[in-house]
């Protein structure tokens, strides 16, 4: 797969021909950034993460050296002495709710640790990356037992906090929000109050990274494979209403989700900035029958996406500390796989940085050319955009593979193109060649929040 998302604007193909994009210059900044990652910090942030014992949600809360309570004031603290270093650039929030539920008996304060880098031209526009802070062991409501959860998750808090660190030395037109979240294992809860709260201030959240198990290149089988990475993305939004739904079956679009085009473009940011590390798009929401902190993001209406290694061990995961048969079981810090871990922070804070340096992606793009041989293309502008990229490719193909530069008008007409024979979208593209992911034709796929949570399902 290649989709050769972060483009040089000017770079304008033949009226005539429907051929795929030319290769492109690519971003110094995003190489510098790739470089710029340090696995061994990530090393330090586990072994801190595991040293707390347990980190369950309904664990210890007032002792500075077990818990959860410890874990987030240690996440906490991480943020502020990076925004120390890049002279107070980070706001550090800790937004929270009181929850019950069938995984939490009693009233819990559920916590997120937020740090939020604004953006210095559009700030509402937001670019979020997550991890959970919380494990747990083979029981759910288990919160005494050592639940070390060195890959699931800390491995994804240790991605968010490099991301900071890395991310936090340079400005971006978008906001950059990095997020640790709480009670993932009894519900999703951290991810629903970071959503809630990206609501209530008015973010339009344009992409949420969510990392979750990203530490270890090592399956069940026991063979490494440090070249891949998955990235699950859901195909219809969640928050399709009836009407999108009809229009959808006719027309099709079941592929071309908001959060589907975001996958595509972090595919491309690998093809293009990283080395032997290719991301693998799984066409579903999660992995199959189970969830993560994503979906919340989901149900509030904001693309996101979930990255998880290539080859999950089950052995070590939600499992007691144990050895059985021979074998060992249990989430410890000898599972995780370093210079992988390395690849899949770089692969996110590249995908961040491409995020923020592009336009907001176009709003209103729609679709002409019923009965007639041409497809006409149209859109509104938006801020930032120095031109914008027509893209089509056959309905059965999961790239895009064919594009036009249109230049600054908001129209254009793809000459003996036939509408029933492709998808379309389009791109917005800056002055300094940074683009934004493709929009599908229709509120389906627009990167605008509808604003209104999903209803969500019965307990």
């Amino acid at each position: 797969m290649r989709m050769l998302s972060v483009a040089l604007a000017g770079l304008v193909l033949s009226a005539s021909a429907a051929s795929a994009q030319a290769p492109v210059e690519e971003q110094a900044l995003l190489h510098q950034l790739a470089g710029d990652v340090q696995p061994e910090r990530m090393r330090g942030d586990i072994q801190a993460l595991v040293g707390f014992g347990t980190r369950h949600t309904l664990s210890e809360t007032r002792s500075d050296t077990r818990g959860i309570g410890a874990a987030r004031r240690w996440a906490q603290a991480q943020f502020e002495a990076i925004s120390r270093d890049c002279n107070g650039c980070l706001t550090v929030v800790t937004p929270s709710d009181t929850v019950t539920g069938p995984r939490v008996p009693t009233p819990t304060e559920v916590v997120d640790i937020v740090a939020i880098q604004r953006g210095t031209g559009d700030p509402n526009r937001v670019i979020i990356i997550s991890g959970h802070i919380d494990s747990r062991v083979t029981d759910v409501m288990n919160f005494t037992s050592d639940a070390p959860g060195a890959n699931d998750d800390a491995s994804g808090v240790a991605a968010v906090l490099e991301a900071a660190r890395v991310l936090s030395k340079h400005r971006f037109d978008a906001t950059l929000v990095f997020a640790a979240l709480s009670g993932e294992e009894q519900g999703l809860l951290g991810g629903k109050i970071l959503a809630d709260y990206a609501q209530a201030q008015g973010w339009r959240v344009e992409a949420n990274l969510n990392n979750d198990i990203v530490g270890n290149s090592e399956g069940q089988s026991g063979v490494r494979d440090t070249t891949r990475v998955r990235v699950f993305s859901e195909g219809t939004k969640t928050v399709e209403t009836e009407a999108q739904e009809e229009r959808r079956r006719y027309n099709g679009g079941e592929v071309d989700s908001s959060s589907r085009n975001l996958a595509r473009f972090v595919d491309g940011v690998a093809d293009r900035y990283l080395v032997n590390f290719d991301v693998e798009m799984i066409y579903r929401t999660d992995r199959y029958g189970r969830g993560g902190d994503q979906v919340e993001m989901l149900r509030h209406g904001f693309p996101a996406v979930r990255i998880s290694e290539g080859a999950e061990n089950y052995d070590r995961q939600h499992q007691d500390l144990r050895t059985d048969d021979g074998i060992d079981y249990g989430d410890t810090i000898h599972g995780v796989d370093f210079g992988y871990l390395g690849q899949v922070a770089r692969l996110n804070i590249v995908s961040m940085a491409a995020l923020a340096n592009a336009p907001a992606s176009p709003l209103g793009v729609a679709i002409q050319g019923a009965v007639r041989p041409d497809t006409t293309v149209t859109w509104e502008a938006v801020p930032g955009a120095a031109g914008y990229r027509v893209w089509w490719r056959s309905t059965t193909a999961p790239q895009w593979t064919h594009s036009r530069w249109a230049g600054s008008e908001t129209r254009l007409v793809l000459r003996n193109i036939v509408i029933d024979d492709y998808f379309f979208g389009v791109s917005a593209v800056s002055d300094d060649g940074y683009e934004s992911p493709v929009v599908f034709p229709g509120p389906a796929g627009s990167f605008v929040s509808v604003g209104d949570p999903a209803p969500r399902p019965a307990n």
